[in-house]
């Protein structure tokens, strides 16, 4: 375990002047979880921009039922605040923009080339790194608010027994220590990039930006034998995004839309 890599939320500060980000950094050493504190702040009232990030989560949460493990100073785990001028119908897009920003934040500090797995888990090879939970509160034609909280594995030198075919971390993929805050700031720098060009007056240059980018940064979107947990749950061929976002999967009973679920590949006689 690596212990020593603190936050200097001066120094982060100065790095994030310009963005909303700046002067609303709240660092907690133990938390619950860092979506629900921001997401009751926001209900609060708390301003656009707040950033709650934690060395540790008690109960970290991921999509669906699932659980995040973060174990002391090991991760990143951030939620941020946005309060966007997008309709509801368009916060997929949101959710995709959060999954590039953190793929170009771990290209920019650690030369990694991540992969992303529709909607926005973060993998290295086939084992995953990074995942982002978007939660939103809002009305019929507004959002009020939406909480995207994220957690990337940073510093685990080796995991529990049931996880350790599927997860890894930036230190089992590279051998070394990444600095988490040079992570976070180069993380919420191309956030407020990727949430500015979705808030500007062009939606749909933006928008097909954010398509061709996950085409050419995902093996997930197109060509992979996949099955998707849940309610929908389908297995076939994935076929690209539609103009919304959403994945498309080519079954046996024809073209069918994933609105939600976890993608997974599919892997003959897998046990699943």
């Amino acid at each position: 375990m690596h212990s020593e890599d603190p936050f200097d939320l001066p120094a982060m500060d100065e790095a994030l002047a310009g963005t909303p980000f700046a002067e609303k950094l709240r660092f907690l050493p133990t938390i619950d979880s860092t979506n629900t504190l921001t997401m009751r702040e926001a209900e609060a009232g708390a301003p656009e921009g707040l950033v709650c990030f934690a060395d540790e989560q008690t109960a970290g949460r991921g999509r669906g039922a699932h659980s995040w493990q973060s174990p002391p100073g090991s991760g990143l785990y951030a939620s941020v605040l946005l309060r966007p001028r997008v309709a509801p119908a368009d916060v997929l897009w949101l959710s995709l923009a959060a999954g590039l920003a953190v793929r170009e934040a771990i290209r920019e500090v650690a030369s990694l080339e991540a992969d992303l797995r529709w909607p926005n888990d973060l993998l290295l090879g086939p084992k995953k790194f990074c995942g982002i939970l978007t939660e939103l509160s809002a009305e019929v034609t507004r959002v009020r608010h939406l909480v995207v909280g994220i957690g990337i594995n940073v510093h685990q030198e080796r995991f529990p027994e049931e996880l350790a075919r599927q997860a890894t971390s930036l230190y089992i993929e590279t051998g070394k220590h990444w600095p988490r805050q040079e992570l976070l700031v180069a993380l919420l720098k191309s956030l407020y990039r990727e949430t500015s060009a979705l808030e500007s007056a062009n939606l749909g240059q933006a928008t097909q930006s954010i398509l061709s980018r996950l085409e050419r940064s995902s093996t997930w979107i197109r060509g992979k034998r996949v099955y998707v947990e849940g309610i929908e749950g389908c297995e076939g061929v994935t076929e690209g995004l539609d103009s919304r976002g959403f994945l498309l999967i080519r079954t046996a009973d024809g073209l069918r839309t994933v609105y939600s679920g976890g993608v997974r590949e599919e892997k003959s006689n897998s046990n699943r």
